[in-house]
């Protein structure tokens, strides 16, 4: 299986799997994929702004925290919380599972149109592949929690 690592092997210290069926598990695989995707993003977006990088008409928003109040009071600022709400709205429309398009596991939302080589890799690759987003998402999950929590102590953890 999929996420099954060494050195914990399956990593269930509250027993949530115990009588889960495999449709259970698969929901469940499926959140945390969801999860570690959109943390990957907000770790990266949190890294990008904290280097001073910024859309156009939000170069004077803070980063962190401090950035929802800030687009919150200004023309500009909501203008930008629109486009993220778009955003968003379109990529959950766009990146679904829909059934019968012959979509090989849980989080495959390539729905019979986008391919980009996965089907001329070999099945360890592919195993390989899906093990690392898996890992990547967890430690993106730890790393965004991180991030909040020091700026919420009011220690930062990055540079400068």
């Amino acid at each position: 299986e999929v996420g099954v690592q060494a050195p914990l092997g399956v990593f269930d210290p509250f027993d949530f799997l115990e009588g889960v069926p495999r449709e259970g598990f698969d929901n469940l695989r499926y959140i945390e994929l969801k999860h570690g995707r959109v943390s990957m993003l907000a770790v990266t977006g949190y890294l990008v702004t904290a280097a001073g990088i910024r859309f156009p008409g939000a170069e004077n928003i803070p980063d962190g925290f401090k950035a929802w109040g800030a687009l919150a009071s200004t023309d500009d600022g909501k203008n930008v919380l629109l486009q993220m709400m778009a955003f968003f709205a379109v990529a959950e429309i766009a990146n679904r599972d829909i059934p019968g398009t012959g979509n090989e596991h849980v989080g495959d939302f390539r729905n019979g149109y986008l391919d980009f080589g996965w089907d001329k890799l070999s099945d360890d690759t592919k195993l390989r592949k899906r093990a690392v987003e898996l890992n990547n998402g967890r430690a993106a999950m730890m790393g965004i929690l991180g991030l909040i929590t020091h700026e919420g102590l009011g220690v930062s953890i990055l540079p400068g």
